[in-house]
C-alpha cells in the first residue's frame, strides 16, 4: 500500500528539548522529521505535534518549533497542530484520536521518541483506532539502539509499515516534472 499525500497526516511525537539530547541518533531524527514537516506543509498535508508533559521535558525542539510554524513560500501557510500529553500513547489522550480524524484522513506517517515507549504505544493505539500507521525509521529512535531496534520489529509484526523519510516525500510527490517536486528538491537532495 502506497502513501497518499491527500488521505495522509504527519504525527510528530516527543521529539522535545530536555529528552532529544539522551537519544540515539537524535540529529537524524530532527533533520528527518523537520523535512517531513516542510514538505507537509508544502504539499497541504496536516501536521500534527505531540508534546509529552512540557513541564518536565520542555516543549519540542527548536528546529520542529520553527519548521512546524515558519512561513512557507511554496503556498499557503499550514501550521502544524501542538498538543501536550501525559499518555504515553497519543491514542489514549483524551481527544487525540478525535483531532487526528477530524483531519479526514486515515494514514497516520509517525514519527519521533522514544520509539521503544511513546511512538510503539501511539502506533499500536492508532492501529486498533482503524488507521494504516507508518513509522518513519529513520526519523524515530530511542536513548539505546536496541530499544528501537526492538520497537521497529514489535511494530512490523504487528502490521505497521516501516519507512524512510525519502519513501513518504517521494510517495505524497507521486511523479516528477510537476511544480510540487521542483519545490520539494532541496529536502530530498
Amino acid at each position: 500500500m502506497l502513501i497518499q499525500r491527500h488521505d495522509a497526516l504527519l504525527l510528530v511525537v516527543d521529539i522535545q528539548e530536555k529528552l532529544a539530547p539522551a537519544i540515539f541518533e537524535s540529529a537524524q531524527v530532527v533533520r528527518n522529521t523537520v523535512r517531513l514537516i516542510e514538505g507537509a506543509r508544502q504539499l497541504e498535508v496536516p501536521v500534527f505535534i505531540s508534546e509529552q508533559y512540557v513541564q518536565g521535558l520542555g516543549p519540542s525542539v527548536p528546529e520542529i518549533r520553527q519548521a512546524a510554524t515558519a512561513e512557507s513560500a511554496a503556498g499557503p501557510r499550514v501550521d502544524g497542530r501542538f498538543f501536550e500529553k501525559i499518555h504515553f500513547s497519543c491514542a489514549t489522550e483524551p481527544g487525540v484520536v478525535d483531532l487526528l480524524r477530524s483531519s479526514g484522513r486515515k494514514q497516520v506517517i509517525l514519527t519521533g521518541t522514544e520509539t521503544h515507549v511513546c511512538v510503539l504505544q501511539s502506533a499500536l493505539g492508532l492501529l486498533e483506532a482503524g488507521f494504516q500507521v507508518f513509522l518513519v525509521a529513520d526519523a524515530a529512535s530511542s536513548r539505546t539502539p536496541e530499544n528501537r531496534t526492538l520497537a521497529i520489529e514489535r511494530l512490523r509484526a504487528a502490521g505497521v509499515a516501516i519507512v524512510s523519510t525519502e519513501m513518504v516525500l517521494f510517495e505524497w510527490l507521486q511523479r516528477a516534472g510537476t511544480d510540487a517536486f521542483r519545490k520539494m528538491l532541496p529536502l530530498i537532495k
